[in-house]
């Protein structure tokens, strides 16, 4: 693997790559970073140029002062994939990075090969509505004796195998990077008008969920339905952590969709 940093408006962004070929560019849900895709890189970069970013304001990328949002996000995503010089690429995004990804899609047209949207929620009037009324997802008072490390553990739990403590300590690691805005990539999706933007996407798109994600497998369809000729598929024994769970699963559903993209839709190109 190979780490480096891009120069966006926002300042510099980290990523890390490995593999050669046709860019496909990662994106990681709130509160994770580009280690949610560690053991996906290896995979994916068999067969292409696998870049998994830090979104700005999380790992190692630069934090911008002005509130956070999906289109700010989205901003720093273009701006890295102009700086390495990439054409014609591709964008897998999971749960926040889903949703950041259709924003990307709604403005890249053509340019963009194929697009992979993992446990994405549809976010409309009537989910802006019931999220503002639930109990923050990430969030926590920092407390002098460390039991906020605690609390966030219980918190996110439930969503976790058993057997993979290890997971867990990868989540907590990157959630106490950002621990005093660790929330606002949760509120920046809540505020995101997609009923609006995801009918520009023409993309092809393939839209997965794991079916143990209670969370997001309920939009499936409704995502699926919104782009046209997109496909739907539940992915099984996965759930909220399908990428970093199952990265074998993740690598080779996302692998043979955008092989079967290129093949149908050209050669990737590259910017002078």
């Amino acid at each position: 693997m190979r780490h480096g940093f891009a120069d966006t408006r926002y300042g510099q962004v980290h990523y890390v790559e490995q593999g050669s070929g046709h860019p496909v560019v990662l994106l990681h849900q709130t509160p994770r970073s580009s280690d949610e895709y560690r053991d996906v890189l290896p995979l994916l970069g068999r067969g292409f140029r696998a870049i998994a970013m830090d979104t700005v304001g999380f790992g190692l990328s630069a934090r911008p002062d002005e509130p956070w949002s999906i289109e700010l996000f989205a901003d720093a995503v273009l701006d890295l994939c102009h700086d390495l010089g990439l054409g014609r690429f591709s964008l897998a995004g999971h749960h926040t990075g889903g949703v950041i990804a259709v924003e990307v899609a709604a403005r890249t047209g053509e340019r963009l090969a194929g697009l992979v949207l993992s446990g994405t929620p549809y976010v409309d009037a009537e989910r802006r509505r019931t999220v503002w009324r639930r109990p923050p997802i990430d969030h926590v008072d920092v407390q002098a004796d460390g039991t906020h490390l605690l609390e966030h553990w219980r918190k996110r739990l439930p969503h976790y195998p058993a057997d993979r403590p290890d997971l867990m300590n990868r989540l907590v690691r990157d959630a106490l990077g950002v621990i005093d805005r660790v929330e606002e990539g949760h509120l920046a999706v809540n505020r995101y008008r997609m009923e609006d933007r995801i009918p520009l996407v023409r993309t092809p798109t393939l839209a997965i969920c794991g079916e143990l994600d209670g969370y997001s497998l309920p939009d499936l369809p409704r995502i699926a339905a919104a782009i046209p000729g997109a496909r739907a598929s539940v992915l099984p024994g996965a759930g909220v952590v399908l990428v970093d769970h199952r990265p074998d699963l993740f690598a080779e559903v996302v692998g043979e969709f955008l092989t079967e993209c290129l093949s149908s839709g050209g050669q990737p190109t590259r910017l002078p």
